[in-house]
C-alpha cells in the first residue's frame, strides 16, 4: 500500500512540473506521462521519477526526452487547434 501511495505522489509531482513548465492542464500532463510511458516501454512511475530528476537538474535519457518533447508538442497542437465542426 505504501508503495502505491509513493508512486501516486511521484506522478503528482511530475504532473506539477509539466503543468508549470509547459502550461498544460493536469489531464494533458497525465496524457503526456502516459504516452511517454507507453512509447518508451517504461513504467509510468519511473517516467515520473525521471521527470522529477530532470526538474532537479539531471539529464533525461535520450529516448524519454524525445518522447516527452513529442508528446508535449502533440498536446500543444491539440490545445491550439480550433475544434472541428464549429464555426
Amino acid at each position: 500500500m505504501r508503495q502505491a501511495v509513493d508512486s501516486h505522489a511521484r506522478i503528482d509531482q511530475a504532473l506539477g512540473i509539466l503543468i508549470a513548465t509547459h502550461r498544460m492542464t493536469p489531464a494533458a500532463g497525465f496524457e503526456v506521462l502516459r504516452e511517454v510511458s507507453q512509447r518508451t516501454n517504461i513504467k509510468l512511475h519511473t517516467v515520473a521519477e525521471t521527470v522529477i530528476g530532470w526538474a532537479l537538474g539531471q539529464s533525461l535519457p535520450e529516448s524519454v526526452g524525445q518522447e516527452l518533447e513529442a508528446a508535449v508538442q502533440r498536446r500543444s497542437r491539440e490545445r491550439d487547434s480550433p475544434d472541428v465542426g464549429t464555426g
